[in-house]
């Protein structure tokens, strides 16, 4: 499978080291080349520096021949343009990324693309949590 990931962070170099050890081929673009430090020494993929909006730099990373798209970069509008760049303009099978914000999210996933909003699972799983330690009380 081939796959693209915008945002070099914690979850996507994780994604990449993940997906390259399955044997995906893997495009990963970052603004910041210190970014890369974070994949392993002699990383098999693709590293190309640039936005994850800017349709050459795209195109560079192979968003034409690309099963899937991820976007998680710290930033929620970056995501959602390059989302959406890779549905609409490219048609990417598979469009995943991450919107922190639980009301854009919803919009978004209203929209057709898959959403992972950390934010609302956290609260999801902390509301459990609690639910499921709340002392039980007897009446009578």
């Amino acid at each position: 499978m081939r796959i693209l990931i915008v945002g070099c962070g914690r979850v996507g170099s994780r994604l990449a080291t993940e997906f390259v050890a399955e044997g995906h081929r893997v495009s990963m673009v970052d603004q910041r080349q210190e970014a890369f430090r974070r994949l392993p020494d002699r990383f098999p993929g693709q590293l190309v520096l640039g936005t994850g909006i800017d349709e050459d730099v795209l195109r560079s990373a192979g968003i034409e021949s690309a099963d899937v798209f991820i976007a998680v970069t710290e930033d929620d509008n970056t995501n959602i343009m390059a989302a959406q760049i890779a549905q609409v303009i490219y048609r990417v099978p598979k469009v995943i990324l991450r919107i922190y914000d639980p009301e854009r999210a919803e919009v978004y996933r209203g929209l057709g693309l898959t959403v992972i909003c950390p934010t609302r699972t956290v609260a999801d799983m902390i509301e459990e949590q609690v639910r499921q330690d709340r002392p039980v009380r007897v009446s009578g």
